[in-house]
């Protein structure tokens, strides 16, 4: 069955969230050529958008095979948020994300993020300026279990805020702000929310394969399954996830060193078509990592990688370390 976000219809339960600092356009490409149908770019801050700050609005940017695809805004002053939300909308994105789970400490100092689920009154304002200031595309909430609290019950109330409030649907990870991500997500949180709302419920935390994702279901009754870290140097398992979910083969046989190596070599050219070059060497010492993660020598080749100065010494070292 597929999942219907307001006006927007996703055929896999599938869905990639913001990753800040990783949900780039190259990932996002990569994974889609993968079998990746849905996924957010990074989240960017509303007061930023509003002062079309340049390095949001390089957050922002897109291209046509880029879709469909969902925005996320981070903030807590409703008139700046709904500010920021009809700015989204006027830039055609299929879907706008607002974000109270954030545990940044820079955000959440600020009364933002994963801070707004002990602030119910003040995330019930943001959410009605948001949805007056939408007009067509669907607005969802992305959540905390809560902030220090472990019971649950500030995720379980929000979600019947947002509901309350017209929001599509409310994705929930199982870990509170205070654990960040050191603990196992908790499901129950997830359950409790959508026995309690009528809104679809989509779950996150701990989904690293397609079995993770059905025994997520199978244990909360969620609608669709969010990936986060899960996606990181691994682009093979959205169409694993969407297979399992449909009630296909569970774990897909991991890809050959070559199959990796020239994913990851396409990744770094997306990279380099996108981003100035520096910047995307840069970035690939790390990411070349999470390709490598569970090879032998994946240490040695981390610390190679991070070594590299230039385009030709990056793909030098990667062919030589796959080829070994």
């Amino acid at each position: 069955m597929p999942l219907r976000l307001g006006n927007l219809v996703l055929n896999d339960l599938v869905i990639q969230s913001p990753l800040a600092g990783f949900s780039d356009l190259a990932f996002r490409l990569i994974g889609r050529e993968k079998g990746m149908e849905f996924a957010f770019l990074e989240m960017v801050s509303a007061n930023a958008l509003v002062l079309k700050n340049k390095r949001t609005l390089d957050y922002l940017k897109t291209v046509p095979e880029d879709r469909p695809l969902g925005a996320q805004l981070v903030g807590c002053e409703p008139e700046i948020m709904g500010e920021a939300a009809a700015a989204i909308e006027d830039m055609r994105f299929d879907l706008l994300d607002l974000n109270l789970g954030c545990p940044v400490r820079k955000v959440t100092a600020l009364g933002a993020g994963a801070a707004l689920l002990t602030e119910p009154a003040k995330a019930e304002a943001v959410f009605k300026s948001v949805m007056k200031s939408v007009k067509n595309i669907p607005v969802t909430v992305k959540m905390r279990k809560g902030y220090a609290d472990e019971s649950g019950d500030e995720a379980v109330e929000m979600a019947k805020i947002a509901e309350a409030c017209g929001i599509s649907a409310v994705a929930i990870h199982g870990r509170t702000r205070a654990a960040g991500y050191s603990s196992r997500s908790d499901p129950g949180v997830i359950a409790r929310a959508k026995a309690a709302v009528k809104i679809p419920v989509i779950g996150n935390g701990d989904v690293m394969s397609g079995p993770d994702a059905v025994r997520l279901r199978e244990q909360t009754g969620c609608d669709a399954v969010m990936l986060g870290r899960g996606g990181m140097g691994n682009p093979w398992i959205y169409a694993e996830v969407a297979r399992a979910l449909r009630g296909e083969d569970g774990r897909s046989a991991p890809p050959g060193a070559d199959e990796i190596r020239e994913t990851l070599l396409r990744h770094f050219d997306l990279k380099l078509r996108h981003q100035a070059e520096r910047v995307a060497v840069l970035e690939m010492r790390q990411i070349a990592g999470q390709y490598a993660k569970g090879l032998p020598d994946a240490a040695g080749f981390r610390s190679r990688m991070h070594g590299v100065s230039g385009v030709a010494e990056a793909r030098r070292v990667i062919q030589e370390f796959f080829r070994s």
